[in-house]
């Protein structure tokens, strides 16, 4: 089965998982609001307002889960991230998982996956997404500051860091940077409006300390049809793919 063909069989699956009891309107209703949610309404994030119903969880899950996935697939071939393979890959503020799965897809052989993340719903819904993928994974409740890397490993922290507060977002460098001299590799992905992240210069200069980068990626966006149908119903229009991220 081609990689086209992958995506679109996992996008069917989380139609049937997601939405079988919420109609197309009200997916995408919800999917305007979550949107509305994450451009102008981001100070809601810390507050789990992207996850606080079941129409948004469900928009969530169904139509930004591949979208973050086929980004992160891309930046981390982009990077090399996925060579020598890892053992270990540490997910932080997991999600529905698709950070982890989407990097860990790619080693060979397939590293085991821990997802951590504060909302119970996630952490179940990320347990489902590394199985889906054929995984082995580990997921557990937990804060992404107090995540713990094992030497050599991988970690990904796709959209997350911008959702903690500050004393949070401290420790969670203070953690990786430690983990970089352990032999560990990062990822950490956000948006692309720097008005979104005022922290963002000082992890980019945090990073660079350490041998680091930061890089700004743009990709075509090459949706199965049933998402460019909801992105088209929804008015958002993801011709591209785009983030930046900070690695090592």
């Amino acid at each position: 089965m081609s990689a086209e063909d992958q995506l679109t069989a996992w996008v069917d699956a989380l139609e049937k998982r997601y939405l079988a009891d919420v109609t197309f309107q009200e997916a995408r209703r919800a999917l305007e609001a979550l949107s509305a949610i994450y451009t102008q309404k981001r100070d809601r994030l810390a507050k789990g307002a992207a996850l606080d119903g079941r129409g948004k969880r469900a928009a969530f899950a169904f139509f930004y889960g591949p979208l973050h996935f086929m980004l992160v697939q891309r930046i981390v071939l982009e990077l090399g991230l996925a060579e020598p393979a890892l053992t270990h890959l540490t997910d932080i503020g997991c999600g529905t998982g698709v950070g982890g799965a989407a990097w860990a897809a790619l080693t060979t052989p397939k590293a085991l996956v821990r997802g951590v993340d504060v909302d119970p719903w996630a952490v179940g819904e990320a347990r489902w997404t590394y199985g889906y993928f054929g995984l082995t994974a580990q997921t557990a409740k937990g804060t992404a500051d107090n995540a713990r890397f094992p030497d050599g490993s991988g970690v990904v922290a796709a959209y997350a860091v911008n959702e903690l507060d500050d004393s949070s977002r401290a420790r969670l460098l203070k953690n990786l940077v430690d983990a970089k001299k352990r032999g560990c590799r990062a990822l950490v992905l956000e948006p692309i409006a720097k008005t979104t992240s005022p922290w963002w210069p000082a992890w980019v200069s945090a990073f660079k300390d350490i041998g680091g980068r930061d890089d700004e990626w743009s990709f075509p966006a090459e949706l199965p049809a049933r998402l460019r149908l909801m992105d088209k119903a929804a008015g958002l229009r993801h011709d591209r793919l785009k983030g930046r991220t900070l690695s090592f």
